[in-house]
């Protein structure tokens, strides 16, 4: 099985939403919708952030327009509460913000020797529904992340500054105290 195409085939496009499930087969754009890869959405301690003993507040945001696969996602989440859980053990709460709704299609295409007689070049090109990924647009929430002290807040920015590179867009990450 071939790998995933490159996260720049997609990234920076212009597109529509794609998201057209029916319950009634027919009328569904979308004939199988690929698994959701992220699996939690919420972590840490809610119950501390309710209360309000996590008034150190980041949130990580988008600063351009871009897609963002579940994949990249999920590789995020779970660095980023690998190093707050071993750093703050339990006190914290990290969530990702968008939910990928937006179903990527690939039109595949084969490679090699003999590989003509099988494929039909652009000629019906819709193409097979292969991820999800969610749409953002400028200043989207990606990550919200709560600490107890002021100290934590600069462990928090350096594990945010450190998942960059696995998101394909430019970010900026803002602070705020709550009283």
């Amino acid at each position: 099985m071939a790998g995933l195409r490159k996260a720049n085939a997609y990234s920076k496009k212009r597109v529509v939403p794609f998201t057209r499930v029916s319950k009634k087969r027919q009328k569904s754009f979308i004939k199988t919708v690929p698994p959701q890869k992220i699996v939690k959405f919420s972590m840490g301690n809610p119950q501390a952030y309710n209360a309000g003993k996590l008034p150190h507040e980041l949130i990580m945001i988008s600063t351009e327009k871009v897609q963002i696969r579940h994949n990249a996602f999920e590789a995020c989440r779970q660095f980023i509460n690998k190093k707050l859980d071993k750093e703050l053990s339990g006190q914290y709460v990290f969530n990702v913000v968008p939910y990928p709704h937006h179903i990527q299609r690939e039109n595949k295409m084969l490679t090699g020797a003999g590989a003509d007689r099988m494929q039909t070049g652009m000629q019906l090109s819709y193409g097979k529904s292969m991820g999800k990924a969610a749409l953002l647009k400028r200043g989207s929430k990606i990550f919200f992340i709560a600490v107890p002290r002021t100290k934590d807040v600069m462990f928090a920015r350096k594990v945010l500054r450190q998942i960059k590179s696995k998101l394909a867009c430019k970010t900026s990450v803002l602070y705020e105290k709550k009283e």
